[in-house]
């Protein structure tokens, strides 16, 4: 990452910084992404990214491998608010009816 930031590379630098799915398959390393923007970034950038790589002296391919997320961000805070407040009633929402 301290490569990305010297080539002035900050949205990328700060993107990879986000990554916590990642698995080492041989000669690749395969990042797992579920967020829509993180994965344009990191798609654009992946020549980028295995120059960083290549500059910590290991020869890695890039594969960015797109999944999709089981509960949405919506789901997760509507879940996370039943848990603090216990007998929150949660209507739909005018603007998202799958709420």
């Amino acid at each position: 990452m301290l490569y990305l930031k010297e080539q002035k590379q900050i949205a990328l630098h700060v993107a990879c910084g986000d990554i916590t799915d990642v698995v080492l398959d041989g000669s690749k390393l395969i990042i797992n992404v579920y967020d829509g923007m993180l994965i344009n970034l990191l798609e654009l950038g992946k020549r980028d990214i295995e120059n960083a790589i290549r500059w910590q002296g290991l020869e890695l391919e890039v594969v960015i491998c797109v999944k999709e997320a089981k509960t949405s961000k919506a789901e997760k805070d509507i879940a996370r608010l039943k848990a603090i407040f216990e007998d929150v009633e949660i209507k739909k929402s005018l603007f998202n009816p799958n709420l």
